[in-house]
């Protein structure tokens, strides 16, 4: 699949897509073998657990909010208008520790089977049970770090 030229528009998605991803909000802008990029809406307390991506580049643009950041065993934060990359095969975790929405822009390159990942995980429903979100994502090239106190 290759990348058509155009716009799209901050109130538009790839053909109307919406993904709500363990509370979160996900919204495709552009999709093709080389990348994947979607806006996203993180509700206060939510999170993406500690995971790799062994075989795509990830990449945030912060928007509005700070995000709190752990990438391969450093915590960071993450401000409006900063990059944060996150190299595949590195684990991060990325959580909303604010009282408020955070958005940003996510995009991963090459895209791989991400796309058919959140459609999936949006599928499994509002409350996934965890071990079924880790199958689904293993089976999609994202791997989950098991908790802290089973390392």
């Amino acid at each position: 699949m290759t990348m058509p030229a155009g716009i799209t528009r901050a109130t538009e998605s790839l053909d109307g897509i919406s993904w709500n991803i363990l509370g979160q909000v996900y919204v495709p802008k552009q999709h093709s073998v080389n990348s994947l990029s979607w806006h996203a809406t993180l509700p206060r307390g939510t999170f993406v657990p500690p995971h790799i991506h062994p075989t795509q580049d990830e990449f945030l643009y912060i928007l509005d909010g700070c995000f709190d950041l752990w990438l391969d065993g450093e915590e960071m934060r993450a401000e409006p208008g900063d990059l944060v990359r996150l190299p595949m095969g590195k684990a991060h975790g990325i959580f909303n520790k604010q009282d408020h929405d955070i958005k940003c822009l996510f995009w991963v390159s090459p895209s791989r089977r991400l796309f058919d990942l959140f459609w999936a995980l949006h599928n499994l429903g509002p409350n996934p049970n965890p071990a079924d979100v880790v199958t689904v994502s293993a089976a999609h090239e994202v791997d989950f770090l098991p908790p802290e106190d089973q390392n």
